[in-house]
C-alpha cells in the first residue's frame, strides 16, 4: 500500500511573499494570480501567470518555483526540472525547492536522481522541512522494495515530525516487507496515538489487525476511521473493509 510522492505543490501556496521583484508590483501580481490559478487547477493559465511574471523579473527565485511547479502539473516535467533548477541558481539556499525538484525527477523516471536531490534537500540546514525529504526518501524505497532503507528513512522522518500520519503508514508498510508484521501493528498503534484524529491510520490499523484475526479490534478502527471521514475516500475503504469481517 503506497502513497505517491510528495510533489510539493503545496509548498509553493504556503511560501511567504517573494523579495521586491525587479518588475514590480506588475510582476507580483502576475505571480499571485498564478497561484491561484494554481490552486484552482487552471494549470495552463497558472503557467501563463508564471510566464509573464518571469519575464518581468527573470531574477525571482519564488516565480520560477511557480513555474515548475505548473510545468510539472501539466506533466511537462523536462521543463519543470529546468526552471526548478533555474530557481536554485538564484538561490542556492533556498532549499525546499529540492523537494520539488528531487519529486519531478522521480515523476520523470530519473529515479537515482530525484533520491540525490532528496537526500541534498534532508542534508541543507536552510531546509524547513526536512521531514518532508525523509519521507520522499522513504517512499522511494518503498516503491523500490528496498524494505530497510524505507524504514529507516521513515524512522528519520518521525524523527523530525510525530505528529504527522503519512510515515506511520510507510514504516509500516516497510516492515511488512520485512516480514515484521506485529512490529507494523506497534508502529500504528504509536502513531495513532500521536494523530488520534487520522482516519488513515486508523484504517491501515483495523485492517492490518482483520489480516491477523484480531476482529473485534478490526472492527473498532474500521468503524473509527469510517466516522473520521464519512463522506471520504478513507471512510470508504473502511466501510468495504467492514464488509469483510465475519458476522
Amino acid at each position: 500500500m503506497t502513497r505517491p510522492m510528495l510533489l510539493c505543490c503545496a509548498l509553493v501556496l504556503a511560501t511567504p511573499a517573494p523579495a521586491p521583484a525587479q518588475g514590480g508590483g506588475e510582476a507580483e501580481a502576475h505571480f499571485s494570480t498564478g497561484l491561484t490559478h494554481l490552486r484552482e487547477g487552471r494549470v495552463d493559465m497558472a503557467i501563463d501567470e508564471f510566464k509573464r511574471a518571469t519575464k518581468k523579473d527573470s531574477k525571482n527565485p519564488y516565480f520560477h518555483k511557480g513555474l515548475g511547479l505548473a510545468f510539472a502539473r501539466r506533466g511537462r516535467y523536462d521543463d519543470a526540472i529546468e526552471v526548478l533548477k533555474k530557481a536554485l541558481e538564484l538561490n542556492p539556499y533556498f532549499a525546499d525547492v529540492r523537494n520539488d525538484l528531487g519529486s519531478v525527477y522521480m515523476l520523470a523516471g530519473q529515479r537515482e536522481e530525484g533520491k540525490k536531490e532528496f537526500l541534498r534537500a534532508y542534508g541543507d540546514p536552510m531546509n524547513p522541512f526536512p521531514e518532508f525529504s525523509a519521507q520522499n526518501l522513504g517512499q522511494a524505497y518503498l516503491d523500490e522494495k528496498n524494505w530497510a532503507e524505507a524504514a529507516n528513512w521513515f524512522r528519520t522522518c518521525l524523527g523530525r515530525n510525530e505528529a504527522w500520519s503519512t510515515p506511520y503508514l510507510g514504516l509500516a508498510d516497510a516492515l511488512d516487507g520485512l516480514g515484521r508484521g506485529e512490529e507494523a501493528i506497534a508502529q500504528l498503534e504509536n502513531g495513532l496515538a500521536k494523530v488520534k484524529d487520522d482516519a488513515s491510520v486508523s484504517l491501515a490499523l483495523g485492517r492490518r489487525y482483520l489480516g491477523v484475526g484480531r476482529f473485534t479490534d478490526a472492527r473498532a478502527q474500521l468503524e473509527a476511521a469510517l466516522q473520521k471521514d464519512p463522506g471520504g475516500p478513507v471512510g470508504q475503504s473502511a466501510a468495504a473493509a467492514l464488509k469483510d469481517l465475519p458476522k
